[in-house]
């Protein structure tokens, strides 16, 4: 008896995933540790257990793997917003949206607050910390402009909404690691958008779509 192709392909894409996902603990691990500059790719593949042309299969650079960090939680913030009722208040679904990665962090919070203080002090990850959020703008429009029934070329409310959860997200996020983990994050989340609030729920926010 053969397995069926697509039981294959489903198997080897969770073990290239598995295998990308231990290599990129590892490399985080030991980034945050000894400091992005100092780590080179011959530890990471040695903590990870594998060859550096593994490594390179998966990864351009060190870079890369805090990009696909960056990348994966851009992707839960906008997937947890599409999970959200379309009828509840904007700053509501966008207040969930934002505070599902930030748990996540204080969930694990000696490791993360690690990593968090990486990418904010490091000038190069910095940057594509920032160049990311600017898909994540793009992503959220896109789905608040759905889920309100605007057009997002044309439709100022869900470009500026997006801006301000984004900008809301990074402003915890910098709290946060200053505070050296001792803020509560949720607690920041919640006092930024009550703040907020009154601007993403008002007039200009647009009807539910049907």
């Amino acid at each position: 008896m053969t397995s069926r192709p697509e039981a294959v392909g489903s198997l080897a894409e969770r073990k290239r995933q598995l295998v990308a996902d231990e290599l990129a603990e590892a490399a985080m691990q030991l980034l945050a540790q000894k400091g992005f500059d100092t780590v080179t790719v011959d530890e990471i593949v040695a903590a990870a257990g594998v060859s550096k042309r593994t490594f390179f299969r998966y990864f351009a650079s060190k870079e890369d793997v805090v990009v696909r960090f960056l990348a994966d939680l851009g992707s839960g913030i906008r997937a947890e917003l599409a999970a959200r009722p379309v009828g509840e208040p904007p700053s509501l679904a966008l207040r969930h949206a934002v505070s599902v990665p930030l748990a996540a962090c204080a969930d694990h919070s000696d490791r993360a607050l690690q990593v968090v203080q990486l990418i904010l002090r490091t000038p190069a990850l910095h940057a594509r910390f920032l160049e990311r959020q600017a898909q994540w703008r793009e992503d959220l429009t896109a789905e608040l402009a759905a889920r309100r029934g605007l057009d997002a070329a044309t439709a100022l409310y869900p470009a500026l909404a997006a801006g301000t959860a984004v900008t809301a997200f990074n402003t915890v996020l910098q709290r946060w690691s200053e505070s050296d983990g001792d803020r509560d994050a949720l607690d920041l989340v919640a006092e930024a958008f009550t703040v907020l609030s009154p601007a993403l729920d008002g007039p200009d926010s647009g009807a539910p779509a049907a």
